[in-house]
């Protein structure tokens, strides 16, 4: 197709996105809101699947929909349609209305103002065959290196999200974004014994390093190895070693406590930590807006600039919306989706050969920590460490510890990383947990 002609397509795609968004929004203004946030949204989707080592669907669709939050006399109310006509955006008037006027009066209730942005990032259109080339490589990779490794699902996708975002304060937020994105989830066989399900998956701007890409060749050759598992024996305090998805959950407990409802409720940790160490000065978390399939707006239409959230272990700002922040009177720095702990100096193989002993622990199931960090959980898909090396992998074990505290005692972080694209994130190696 002709570069003009897409051109054509594109402009005629957002002017139309761009027409539903101010009808929309005029409709809320004539309704009698006081302030308003629409957003039009047009989402195309080119996928292909595996189930159980087999090709299984191709498929691609393209949807449209809307989505608005409106503020009167203090209550907000929000809904989103898919009817795009004239009588489907007055029903979703009505009803946002009709949902406002039992809503609960707060005067913290407001919209963003003045936030401008047109961002056009990654590829945005669909490429079938490198979607079925990434597959097929990663099949080919399967039965060569870890035959005994069911993918049970596997999808390699191109997705494009065109979005116009308006507020009644003048904000003006119009993106669109096109990525490729791989995923696996799968277990290991070997007669009647198999091994606990496992998953790996990131976004990129091209599937060129499968299946290296998001750990995908690490995790089903660690698969093959955890058929056969061992119990733990007699409970003792040692050391784990977080491969990046087990780490990935500390961040996002840390996450919790900076936004909205611990800071309104009280229960944050942090409230009053800013500018001070609260993890090792080992840990620098970053926001990364520029990554595949991420960028820096926000959920309540503000453009959140680059920034440190932990700075060699301190804390630079709180992440309050803008209702939070006029809720707790804490300054409102927006904080999007897309972020990366930079890499530590200690080779992998060192940070394990420094373990007298503990677990490598791919996998934390924990559920809600306590409001003060503590917790109790199971490591799955991991390995014994003993002596400053990989045993057998273990039968469900349990740790038991405190989120906040394993933050601060963070004695070493690997050289290396795994990139999924909205996130990267290295090992790291802590001490002092609860082993049973």
């Amino acid at each position: 197709m002709a570069a003009d002609t897409l051109a054509a397509q594109r402009v005629g795609s957002v002017a139309g996105l761009e027409d539903i968004a101010e009808a929309l929004l005029q409709r809320l203004r004539e309704r009698g809101f006081e302030q308003a946030q629409v957003e039009a949204g047009e989402h195309s989707r080119c996928e292909l699947n595996l189930a159980h080592n087999e090709p299984s669907l191709l498929r691609s669709n393209t949807s449209r929909k809307v989505a608005a939050s409106a503020i009167v006399a203090g209550r907000r109310a929000s809904a989103e349609a898919t009817d795009l006509t004239d009588e489907g955006l007055a029903r979703l008037v009505d009803e946002i209305w009709e949902a406002a006027q039992s809503a609960p009066q707060d005067e913290a209730h407001a919209v963003s103002s003045g936030q401008q942005l047109n961002l056009v990032r990654g590829p945005l259109q669909a490429d079938p065959q490198a979607l079925a080339g990434a597959l097929r490589t990663l099949l080919d990779w399967r039965a060569a290196h870890t035959p005994s490794m069911m993918i049970e699902e596997a999808t390699a996708a191109h997705r494009r999200e065109r979005t116009l975002t308006l507020t009644t304060g003048g904000s003006r937020i119009d993106t669109d974004m096109g990525w490729v994105e791989m995923s696996v989830f799968g277990l290991a066989r070997e007669g009647a014994q198999t091994s606990s399900f496992n998953y790996a998956g990131g976004t990129a701007e091209a599937l060129s390093d499968v299946p290296r890409a998001f750990g995908l060749s690490r995790m089903m050759g660690e698969l093959t190895r955890q058929v056969h598992t061992r119990p733990l024996g007699a409970r003792f305090v040692g050391d784990v070693v977080l491969a990046p998805g087990a780490m990935a959950d500390l961040v996002e407990w840390l996450f919790g406590q900076l936004d909205d409802g611990p800071l309104i409720d009280g229960s944050s940790l942090y409230r009053q930590k800013v500018g001070q160490s609260i993890a090792s000065p080992l840990l620098t978390l970053q926001s990364r807006y520029d990554a595949p399939g991420c960028s820096p707006v926000t959920g309540d239409a503000f453009v959140a600039p680059a920034a440190r959230l932990l700075d060699a272990g301190r804390l630079t700002q709180l992440t309050p919306s803008l209702y939070g922040s006029r809720k707790t009177g804490v300054p409102h720095t927006p904080w999007a989706d897309g972020w990366e702990l930079l890499p530590g100096t200690t080779p992998l193989d060192e940070l394990i050969a420094a373990v007298p002993r503990g677990a490598l622990v791919d996998r934390l199931s924990m559920g809600e920590p306590a409001p003060n960090g503590d917790f109790s959980g199971v490591i799955k898909n991991s390995f014994a460490l003993e002596s400053g090396r990989v045993g057998d992998a273990l039968a469900e074990t349990m740790i038991s510890g405190n989120v906040a505290r394993m933050l601060l005692e963070v004695a070493a972080v690997s050289a290396e990383r795994i990139d999924s694209g909205s996130h990267a994130l290295p090992w790291v190696r802590i001490g002092g947990l609860h082993f049973s």
